[in-house]
């Protein structure tokens, strides 16, 4: 549904993929009919999510306190609103009071969010009123050798999972030589339990734009694209649009005076491996979606042969703050070498789920209990896996640990693209560590031996465990496998899919029918 420009209370209605998959779209239309009803002028405008997904149809309505918010709402609660005053913020049972004050948003450090579910999406003139593009203003006064120090100073790291440091990266791009140089966005969100990129995309796409000039002009590339996969249709219309909104207002293509750069969507067809930055380069030259061996790196010998820089949608998004804001006070947030902020993902089996944009350092305890409110179901929190399918999962006893790169690692675990999925007491861990193997079956491109053939043996030997069949040897044989999956394989997938068997051997060998397993060789993973 489009927006609605004229007179009357401003009233916003999330049209985010997960606002409309619990009847968004139909909440605004009877909003619509009962205004036309009661003849009341409203202007209603579609942006995107506050990430408060408990809540979602979430609506909210300006008044002189500030924006009001109410939900979750349904077609059938619309007439009751109108009854209650709600376009002057009258009280209502889905009243929550002002937006800003909800304390799951209250104590957010959003910087790379603090526009989406607040701003039009598609409104260049909101975007900027909002701080948008002073960024980018801030980058041609500066030029590209100061950009890249910016991204440095900030500690800034790669927000797609890897977290490798985003300025050396960038420099490294910067400093080669070539004719032609590009620009990769890397939206292809495909870890379970994870929806920022999407989120973003569809609730404030300039910022991701903005990003992506301020990277081209600080390396010299001249094209750019965005790699957005095909379960995303909501996303790729808003950025397509937004793109076609930048390019008419000179921001991109030769219209741009201080250097002709321009930005186009290729839309993925939904393979996992296609996260892997060789893989996607290869998908978007037009051949199918493997892993190409490195060296040489994409930065050096990239898309079409050309140094080129990936970067996931995160990574770009922060960089407007940055350049705005100056990298050291960016770097002000955070703890240790992790440094600004990381928007969590928060999924699974919980009351609150959504986005909680937040600096490095609160402990995964104080998200998952405080923050998401526990258990949806009730029942004690077992497990939870932070970093997508090839995430650990960790115990209720280790919910201390705080959420930054080191310190997961310390723990033999991942922060990755920040996805947290939480799992109640009857999961079955053994089941889960089995799915690892299957999901690395399923998305394997088949490149590299120990993940296309190691996986696969992998779901054989776990279900021979579950059925107790020679259960001491095969358990050794999960440790053996695992071993040569983490040495032999090509990218992360077959080298990663040893974080969620072996956290669940090590920290739940009950569900694999043993009370103290002999696996001591895991530890060295």
């Amino acid at each position: 549904m489009m927006n609605e420009t004229g007179s009357g209370v401003r009233i916003f209605v999330s049209q985010d993929s997960s606002a409309l998959s619990v009847g968004a779209d139909e909440v605004a239309d009877a909003i619509h009919r009962q205004a036309q009803q009661r003849q009341i002028n409203i202007t209603l405008i579609r942006n995107g999510s506050r990430g408060l997904f408990w809540l979602e149809p979430l609506i909210e309505i300006e008044t002189q306190k500030g924006r009001i918010a109410y939900g979750p709402v349904s077609v059938k609660d619309v007439a009751s609103l109108f009854d209650a005053g709600f376009l002057q913020g009258g009280a209502h049972p889905l009243h929550l009071g002002v937006t800003e004050e909800i304390p799951w948003l209250k104590r957010q450090q959003r910087l790379t969010f603090a526009r989406t579910g607040v701003i039009d999406p598609l409104s260049l003139e909101d975007y900027c009123a909002h701080q948008g593009l002073k960024g980018l203003e801030r980058a041609y006064q500066l030029g590209p050798k100061a950009i890249v120090d910016s991204i440095l100073d900030s500690g800034l790291r790669g927000r797609g999972g890897a977290g490798f440091p985003a300025g050396l990266k960038w420099r490294t791009v910067q400093e080669a030589q070539a004719d032609h140089k590009y620009i990769v966005c890397n939206a292809d969100e495909g870890d379970s339990g994870t929806f920022a990129d999407r989120l973003l995309m569809e609730g404030d796409p300039f910022v991701l734009i903005e990003g992506m000039i301020i990277a081209a002009y600080a390396v010299g590339a001249s094209r750019g694209f965005i790699y957005i996969r095909s379960e995303y249709p909501q996303a790729i219309e808003v950025m397509r649009k937004a793109i076609e909104i930048a390019r008419a207002n000179n921001l991109l293509g030769s219209g741009n005076r201080h250097f002709d750069f321009d930005l186009e969507i290729r839309v993925g067809a939904g393979a996992y491996i296609c996260g892997e930055e060789t893989a996607l380069l290869e998908s978007l030259e037009g051949r199918r979606g493997q892993v190409r061996a490195k060296p040489p790196l994409p930065a050096l010998k990239g898309l079409f042969g050309q140094p080129t820089l990936v970067n996931n949608v995160l990574t770009f998004a922060a960089v407007p703050w940055i350049l705005a804001h100056g990298g050291k006070a960016y770097a002000d947030y955070g703890m240790g070498k992790s440094r600004g902020t990381m928007p969590f993902q928060l999924a699974g089996n919980l009351r609150c789920t959504g986005l909680f944009e937040t600096a490095f350092g609160m402990s995964l305890r104080e998200i998952v209990i405080d923050v998401g409110g526990g258990t949806a179901s009730g029942r004690a929190v077992r497990a939870v896996q932070v970093g997508g399918p090839l995430g650990a999962y960790l115990p209720e006893t280790m919910l201390d640990v705080p959420l930054d790169y080191e310190a997961m690692l310390a723990i033999k675990a991942m922060l990755g693209h920040g996805g947290i999925v939480v799992f109640d007491d009857t999961v079955d861990l053994a089941q889960q560590a089995r799915f690892a193997f299957e999901f690395c079956t399923l998305e394997s491109c088949g490149k590299c031996t120990p993940c296309r053939i190691g996986s696969r043996r992998g779901v054989e030997t776990i279900d021979k465990i579950v059925k107790d069949i020679d259960r001491v040897a095969n358990i050794e044989l999960i440790t053996d496998l695992c071993t040569t999956m983490t040495d032999g394989s090509l990218c992360a997938l077959g080298g990663l899919t040893h974080l969620p068997v072996m956290s669940a051997l090590t920290h739940f060998p009950q569900d694999f029918g043993i009370a103290n397993p002999s696996h001591s060789r895991d530890q060295e993973h």
